[in-house]
């Protein structure tokens, strides 16, 4: 386990978004990503809350934004370098945008993710 205080962990997931091809983030419509330090279930990194985008049609308007929450304490807890939290912020951060663009587990898991 490693500490990695508040505000550097933002700065990793902030570094981490911007790692995202500008043709994806210019695709991602109504989400908002935020660190949160605990997951509200054990063992979850991170969560997607909201309406994919392949599933939204013309009844989608004035809804809130989809939500993407990055959990700091389980993710510095599996980590033991601040290169290990590095990378799976990364990966966190993709898996959990790509749910947003409507990839189940199941795929991402497929592709390597």
């Amino acid at each position: 386990m490693i500490e990695v205080s508040r505000e550097k962990f933002e700065e990793l997931v902030a570094e981490a978004l911007d790692t995202i091809p500008a043709e994806l983030t210019r695709m991602m419509s109504n989400v908002v990503v935020v660190v949160v330090d605990d997951p509200p279930e054990p063992d979850l990194l991170g969560l997607y809350t909201g309406v994919p985008l392949t599933e939204r049609g013309d009844w989608y308007s004035g809804v809130l934004p989809d939500r993407i929450e990055i959990y700091r304490n389980p993710i510095c807890h599996i980590c033991d370098t601040e290169d290990d939290v590095v990378e799976e912020v990364q990966i966190t951060v993709v898996h959990e945008i790509a749910h947003h663009f409507g990839i189940d587990d199941d795929r991402l898991h497929d592709l390597g993710w």
